[in-house]
């Protein structure tokens, strides 16, 4: 067994601590406008409520770049554990990128404006909220990370379960669309959008399996 370190990653500085909790913030809200902004979507279409939504991921997003700027300075400046440095650049980076699948996702719908049929409508919403609590979970996971080490392996787990929930809810989604009478171009349409909107659960298991790495090199 495993005896972990407990002390924070962060050493003495405050500094990073902060910038590390505001980045982690913008990806749990990120999530949490983009639960509100699909079934929005299904409900009103491309609208004003729906395109201000889109905005805000976008200044989100925006704002997150500029915090890992911060942290990279920051870490260049500031004391930690050894060998920690390379591993919260590597972690970041792989969270921007999941703010920026929230992000495109939010543009494909814009941009493409998919119609999905009413009876599609709660399978999607139900599949977003997953997504989302997949996130949610990895955030927890990143936070404990940081700060208690021996929770990681409880809140990785959370997305696990979240991301096979996940893969369940795509399949089940996608071979109702394949079900219909729609026309195969249509078909095809739709199930990009669902599949886009699962691999964000992919991602999200992925860094959750680089924390966990993480914490392991920590405890030798």
């Amino acid at each position: 067994m495993f005896s972990f370190k407990t002390e924070s990653i962060f050493g003495q500085t405050k500094q990073l601590e902060r910038e590390i909790d505001q980045f982690v913030d913008i990806l749990s809200e990120v999530g949490l406008v983009f639960k509100t902004i699909i079934p929005s979507y299904l409900s009103n279409g491309a609208s004003n409520k729906f395109d201000e939504m889109v905005k805000q991921v976008s200044e989100m997003e925006s704002k997150a770049d500029k915090i890992t700027k911060e942290v990279e300075r920051t870490l260049y400046e500031e004391t930690l554990i050894p060998d920690s440095r390379s591993d919260v650049l590597r972690l970041l980076e792989h969270m921007d990128e999941l703010i920026g699948m929230y992000q495109g996702n939010c543009y494909h719908f814009s941009i493409q404006k998919p119609d999905f049929p009413e009876e599609f409508h709660e399978d999607l919403k139900n599949l977003t909220e997953t997504v989302v609590n997949c996130v949610e979970s990895l955030c927890l996971t990143v936070r404990s990370f940081f700060r208690d080490i021996k929770s990681v392996r409880d809140n990785a787990h959370k997305v696990t379960y979240y991301e096979k929930e996940s893969d369940k809810q795509f399949s089940s989604l996608a071979r109702k669309i394949f079900d219909t009478d729609l026309s195969l171009d249509k078909k095809m349409h739709l199930r990009y959008f669902v599949e886009k909107i699962d691999r964000i659960c992919d991602h999200a298991e992925d860094i959750a399996d680089e924390v966990q790495i993480y914490a392991i090199k920590r405890a030798i």
